[in-house]
């Protein structure tokens, strides 16, 4: 009934699989039939703290019994107060602005990137470097930032300004007298799971501070300890001018952000937004930021990445007929396929075999399991996975 339901009154932009899950224990989802999935992909990186984690979720019903939104016309202290553990993590003075999403984040480093080009008013610098195979959102100035060429149709036209490097070493040669910043992530995530070079990353960083144009590091699915670190900009040693959250933030609930070191950029009536921030949604995340840091903290993170590193590399190493290589950082993994035949194939056994996994570019397997992930859950996820791969 409810794909019926779905079908007819939903637009068909996802290729679904009409499972219906009614509830969530940290990385295990419970079909209305009864059935257990193990979920190694989290909701695509945003169930960071497992599903139906208490404390967040305790924290949500205590704020929604006080004070759900008011506008951003006003002070939210759970807003300042996630600021500021950002900031903290951070390591660097920064500002933030809050939004829903990944790409409204994005859209707000673009807006930001393009102000900083303006001088007295006239734009002097606009041009945003982008990488191909990079994602960054699906809004028209996003998606025209995301250097897949397949995503342009139908859609056009698109704001003028980006131009693709189709590396990173290209990106030296593209720079001119227009360029205002460069945009990247430092694991593709829709790209193939793909992390970028770390000596050349620095370079580029070094390289782009010494021409005053900005870098811009997009963090929606890398951020949030996704990597093993708070930031992937940690983890590769660089500092970035704009920094672009989202995803597993929120645990669940939608919220975005962007960091700046640019702490003066904005003036009131530059940006907004109606939802962005509101007390519900820093609420959660000061909760699921409080937890991760914890994670880490205690040293439980890093080692649920080395159990879950060992699970994957036993899976690879016995199907490597159908693994070419592992790719990946931290809790954001990927296996590279065969072929992108083999991958279809491989994403429905798992499905067939009660665990979830997710499709990155043309043929890789990608994994993004919730980082509170249990030692049993990924026994029993890499059981089914074994067994899904033996099918083949």
């Amino acid at each position: 009934m409810y794909e019926a339901l779905d079908k007819q009154y939903v637009l068909h932009s996802y290729a679904r699989e009409y499972i219906n899950f009614v509830r969530g224990e940290s990385a295990t989802l419970y079909s209305d039939k009864g059935e257990d999935y193990i979920d190694f992909s989290s909701g695509i990186g945003v169930v960071s703290v497992g599903h139906a984690n208490k404390r967040v979720n305790e924290a949500i019903c205590d704020q929604i019994n006080k004070i759900t939104h008011i506008s951003n016309l006003f002070y939210i202290e759970p807003q300042a107060k996630l600021a500021e553990a950002l900031v903290k993590l951070y390591g660097e003075e920064m500002r933030l602005f809050f939004a829903n999403s990944g790409a409204e984040a994005n859209e707000a480093a673009i807006k930001i990137a393009r102000k900083y080009g303006e001088v007295d008013g006239k734009i002097k610098r606009y041009k945003i470097i982008t990488l191909k195979n990079s994602f960054h959102g699906r809004t028209i100035s996003t998606l025209k930032a995301t250097g897949q060429a397949s995503m342009h149709n139908y859609f056009g036209p698109f704001p003028d300004g980006f131009v693709y490097a189709d590396s990173i070493d290209e990106i030296e040669s593209l720079l001119d007298e227009k360029t205002v910043a460069v945009m990247v992530e430092l694991v593709q995530g829709e790209g193939g799971v793909e992390p970028l070079d770390r000596a050349r990353v620095q370079a580029l960083a070094k390289l782009l501070k010494q021409r005053d144009i900005l870098l811009i590091v997009d963090e929606v699915q890398t951020g949030v300890y996704r990597t093993g670190e708070f930031l992937a900009v940690n983890r590769y040693g660089i500092k970035a001018d704009i920094v672009t959250l989202a995803k597993g933030l929120g645990g669940g609930v939608p919220i975005g952000a962007v960091m700046t070191r640019l702490i003066d950029i904005f003036r009131p009536g530059d940006h907004g937004s109606t939802f962005g921030g509101n007390y519900l949604v820093t609420r959660a995340s000061l909760e699921v930021v409080s937890i991760l840091e914890a994670l880490k903290r205690s040293g439980k993170l890093d080692e649920t990445i080395k159990r879950f590193d060992e699970g994957l590399e036993e899976i690879y190493q016995k199907h490597q007929t159908h693994i070419k290589k592992r790719v990946g950082i931290g809790l954001m993994q990927g296996f590279r396929m065969s072929s992108a035949e083999v991958l279809k194939e491989i994403l429905k056994r798992a499905l067939q075999n009660r665990v979830l996994v997710l499709k990155a570019g043309r043929d890789t397997l990608r994994f993004l399991p919730p980082l509170t992930i249990s030692d049993e859950e990924m026994r029993v996820g890499f059981e089914r996975l074994d067994n899904a791969f033996s099918l083949l």
